[in-house]
């Protein structure tokens, strides 16, 4: 019989030539488990998604829970269930008055399209403006959007109309007029290699779209639910977007997004023509059961007040010469080296220690932190020391 990697190499589809191959039995909190005993410390979170850990005990008891009532039922919206219902009102709950419409999809890259859509539809205009170094997903509407050109050019032609002006640069903001149905920005720039744009920027960012009547989208996919201290990050730059996005840690490890906005804007997706966005698994009970457990969870449990102090202590105890540069809001970090070369031998080196780190698609020279929220102090201090080893075997001076 076939192993599983061999299963694996042969019939499921890769997206690089050299896949990590680790083989995972198990995962609970914050490490995950081989099949002969390996255990590695994830300070990645499955890239931003397991803020609360895995396999969460509060997690797992209410997808059981709704797993004995129903599954899925009809596509998007047109029967009331519970938990879905329950888990937007608990969403609007987190954000200012004017954010009280959610639209539940399957995953970050169609609450971008989703969002997008109803941006041209509410403002009648085509045009949509985004950032160099964006990352916004891999569906075709989403990658438009995209900031690498080397990342898409291979996929053109993509949507028409699209204009990338440059990350915290004030002067680059007149390029957004009446022409333009919406400005797209990730709070924290993700894949960029974390870059935190100025407050004074992000206001300036919001005036302006409001002068030329523009849409402000907020892409959260990977800086909500916590993961930077707060539980949205915009609440750190003094606006309020008029479209916001989010996924990833939202579902505590099941596949779910949303776009939300206030229902002027998304009930314009109602008519001319109706049904202007669906999705057949958009709104799932048991991701939904998943995410509203989640957030009750990082409520609940004090983890947004943790974060600084657990940021601090990473970056107390990274400190090396190999070391450039440590960026972060809150636990969305980027520690920077030299080169790719460098980075990617230390990274290989760690996963042999027993911990698992990662680099940023636009920022190859930095290694990616985002560890579960829950990680205690201790796990932090095992986890700097074993990627410290790293360093030092990887790093000659």
């Amino acid at each position: 019989m076939l192993s599983p990697r061999q299963l694996f190499l042969q019939h499921q589809a890769q997206t690089t030539d050299f896949p990590l191959l680790l083989e995972v039995e198990r995962a609970e909190g914050v490490f995950m488990y081989g099949p002969n005993g390996e255990r590695y410390l994830d300070l990645i979170s499955g890239i931003g998604v397991s803020n609360v850990g895995h396999r969460h005990p509060k997690v797992l008891e209410a997808i059981q829970d709704q797993l004995g009532k129903y599954l899925h039922l009809m596509v998007y919206g047109e029967i009331v269930q519970a938990t879905p219902a329950r888990l937007a009102h608990a969403l609007a709950q987190t954000l200012p008055a004017s954010l009280d419409n959610v639209y539940f999809v399957s995953s970050g890259s169609e609450a971008i399209e989703g969002a997008c859509k109803v941006a041209k539809r509410f403002s009648g205009r085509t045009e949509l403006i985004a950032f160099n170094n964006a990352y916004h997903g891999s569906t075709q509407g989403a990658l438009s959007l995209n900031g690498s050109e080397s990342f898409k050019r291979a996929f053109r032609p993509l949507l028409p109309d699209v204009r990338h002006i440059k990350h915290n640069l004030m002067e680059d903001l007149q390029q957004i007029t009446s022409r333009t149905a919406a400005v797209i920005l990730e709070t924290v720039q993700g894949e960029a290699g974390v870059r935190v744009p100025d407050q004074e920027y992000m206001q300036a960012l919001r005036a302006r779209c409001t002068e030329v009547g523009a849409l402000l989208i907020l892409d959260e996919i990977q800086s909500g639910f916590g993961r930077t201290g707060t539980f949205w990050a915009f609440e750190q730059c003094g606006i309020v977007p008029d479209i916001l996005t989010c996924a990833k840690g939202m579902g505590g490890g099941m596949p779910i997004g949303a776009f939300i906005s206030r229902q002027e804007i998304m009930h314009s997706l109602k008519n001319d023509p109706m049904l202007g966005h669906i999705t057949t698994f958009g709104g799932h009970p048991v991701s939904c059961a998943a995410s509203l457990a989640t957030l009750q969870v990082i409520l609940e449990e004090g983890l947004l007040a943790q974060v600084p102090a657990k940021a601090a202590r990473f970056k107390e105890r990274l400190v090396h010469p190999a070391i450039k540069e440590i960026r972060n809001l809150g636990l969305m970090m980027a520690v920077e080296f030299e080169s790719f070369d460098i980075l990617k031998a230390i990274i290989d080196n760690a996963i042999l220690k027993g911990v698992l780190t990662d680099w940023f698609l636009f920022c190859d020279n930095s290694m990616r932190i985002a560890p579960p929220l829950t990680i205690t102090f201790e796990e932090i201090d095992e986890a700097c020391v074993l990627v410290l080893r790293a360093i030092e075997e990887e790093v000659r001076f």
